[in-house]
């Protein structure tokens, strides 16, 4: 086995870096913020009565094991592991200093009785379920205040079996918001790896009030039809790494969000310091989202190496009138887009409301928006940038953009209004308000 080396750490807009060399290249990854840290102890799921025949319910068998851990309190935590097998469940807690390991060929299924989901109270800066008013389904595997967890193994999957929660979707016969597969809520120190994920029944990794948190060689999927299967979701969040990942889903693959509405601006808890790096995917909706749901603020957002096909929209900034909060200092380079509706849109007018009372002059104020080095073809439209009359977009920088492909004679390739901001070797060439510089300005904006 051949180990990384360690070669260079440094700081820069406050993303924080270290790179090592694998088979003679120099790899850069975010993932020093949380150390993986290896358990004292061993349990097996089967100690406690799992069996992985695909139709026994374990639930009771993952609460006891977690259980156990919680009050043993052993140095060093404990590694609970999930043999190969198919294990139903239904949802379950985790603890601090876990780490839940998956065997090559474990299966975590969830459970399609809805009755077997507890009802948990709605986010605070949400103020009601995302779908519904009132609670919400509990996530198949969930924390709240927990710490140094770690949810890895050999490429086991977790799987939702979230046909049932989608049909309920679309025939209007649900009661709650669906729940998602992997929530953490005021947590830190969470590191996901090696991990497949499939056929979530809402949003697929949603870490709230979260801080510190790793994702890592990832592989999420859900059908391209099925409503509300966001990839990765960091929301009201601050320093994420997310690296080394596919998805393929029916929402947007990386969404960094922060509160609803009135209730997001009154809990006003940012989103800041999150790497997007080397994932790729495809999707009807976006690859790289921001918002619309940013009520609290989002800053400090760094995606490269990112590699789209088969996607909606590429790079989608988006919000509305009543968010509030900002989006600023978010920087988007080298993304490949292939069979693209729209290349890059940044848009003031999407998204919906929890109730009535959101404040109509509650605008968000968008700024410092570097995308640069992008390359794409197929893509319909090129670009959308829509800010808002009262909160015109600002500092809006595009960079070494080349999108390509099947652009309609009654479709423009750019679309502007409510914008300011610089434009330096676009094709095709962006609309008049992004005014053209030479190399280097967009220096003043990163």
């Amino acid at each position: 086995m051949l180990l990384p080396l360690l070669t260079l750490l440094l700081t820069l807009n406050n993303y924080y870096y270290f790179s090592y060399h694998v088979s003679g290249e120099v790899v850069v990854t975010c993932s020093n913020i949380v150390p993986f840290n290896h358990r004292r102890h061993n349990i097996s799921i089967t100690e406690f009565g799992g069996v992985g025949d695909g139709h026994t319910l374990n639930t009771k068998a993952f609460r006891e094991a977690i259980y156990m851990i919680r009050h043993l309190g052993r140095v060093g935590g404990t590694l609970l592991y999930v043999p190969q097998g198919v294990f139903l469940t239904g949802p379950f807690n985790l603890t601090s200093s876990i780490t839940l390991y998956l065997a090559h060929g474990a299966v975590i299924k969830a459970t399609q009785d809805s009755l077997n989901w507890p009802l948990i109270a709605p986010l605070p800066s949400y103020g009601r379920g995302r779908e519904l008013p009132g609670g919400r389904y509990m996530s198949l595997i969930h924390g709240d205040g927990v710490q140094d967890v770690i949810i890895t193994g050999e490429n086991g999957t977790i799987d939702g079996q979230g046909d049932v929660w989608w049909n309920m979707w679309r025939q209007g016969t649900l009661q709650y918001t669906r729940p998602n597969l992997v929530e953490f809520l005021n947590s830190r120190n969470i590191i996901i790896s090696n991990v497949i994920f499939k056929n979530s029944p809402f949003w697929n990794i949603h870490p709230v009030y979260c801080s510190n948190v790793v994702f890592r060689f990832l592989t999420i999927l859900a059908p391209r039809d099925s409503p509300n299967t966001d990839g990765i979701d960091p929301d009201s969040t601050s320093n994420v790494c997310i690296e080394d990942s596919y998805i393929s889903t029916g929402d947007d693959l990386v969404a960094v969000k922060s509160g609803w509405d009135e209730y997001g601006i009154a809990y006003g808890r940012p989103s800041s310091n999150i790497t997007i790096r080397r994932v790729t995917g495809s999707s009807p909706f976006a690859g790289i989202a921001i918002g619309s749901e940013a009520s609290g603020g989002v800053e400090n957002v760094l995606a490269e190496h990112i590699n789209l096909y088969s996607i909606g929209i590429g790079i989608h900034i988006k919000t509305n009138i009543g968010r509030g909060g900002y989006i600023k200092n978010i920087t988007l380079s080298d993304v490949y887009v292939e069979d693209a509706r729209i290349g890059i849109k940044i848009s003031g007018n999407v998204g919906d409301h929890p109730d009535d009372k959101y404040d109509p002059n509650a605008l968000p104020v968008v700024k410092g928006i570097i995308v640069k080095n992008v390359w794409g073809v197929k893509v319909i439209q090129a670009g959308l940038i829509q800010g808002l009359k009262k909160s015109p977009f600002t500092e809006i920088c595009l960079s070494d953009i080349n999108l390509h492909g099947v652009t309609g004679p009654r479709t423009p390739p750019w679309k502007c209004s409510d914008v300011s901001g610089i434009a330096h070797q676009v094709s095709p060439w962006p609309c008049s308000e992004l005014i053209s510089h030479q190399p280097g300005s967009c220096a003043n904006y990163s």
